[in-house]
């Protein structure tokens, strides 16, 4: 149950959410795609963190959508609904430890663009639940890209 007052808020938030929902269907595919065509000498140290990262994306992605309808909404439920909507772009075809490394971080400052939108929203409209969910995604996001860059330097 939603408690916005403001019904253009509430309609902008649900877009964000499944923008969101969206956006880390793809993350994830990404991720294991990732997992599964990595080559090269950091093979088995990418091959597990990809299925660690994709492990905790799903878990996301549930959230997400339970979020939706804890809001009255409808959580978006098909490929041609999240390459719509999604603000992250497919990835195809990487193996490269290197390069598959920075689309994970291309794809999560997109993810944490669009959490911190949210996050202003929610907070705008005293929406508790969102504001603590979408925080603590922006916390562990935050973190994984420190750790990304540092991988890259």
């Amino acid at each position: 149950m939603h408690t916005y007052k403001n019904k253009q808020d509430y309609e902008k938030m649900l877009i964000l959410l499944n923008g969101l929902l969206s956006g880390m269907q793809i993350y994830y595919q990404n991720l294991r795609g990732f997992h599964w065509n990595i080559k090269g000498e950091k093979f088995f140290e990418l091959h597990e963190k990809f299925e660690e990262w994709y492990d905790d994306t799903a878990q996301k992605i549930d959230e997400v959508a339970e979020r939706i309808l804890m809001l009255d909404g409808t959580p978006l439920h098909d490929f041609a609904g999240y390459l719509e909507k999604s603000p992250v772009s497919p990835a195809k075809d990487i193996s490269d430890a290197r390069k598959s490394i920075e689309k994970v971080k291309d794809d999560l400052l997109t993810l944490l663009h669009l959490e911190r939108e949210i996050l202003d929203r929610a907070s705008e409209n005293n929406d508790e639940g969102t504001l603590a969910m979408i925080s603590g995604y922006i916390g562990e996001h935050e973190k994984l890209l420190w750790m990304i860059k540092s991988f890259l330097t």
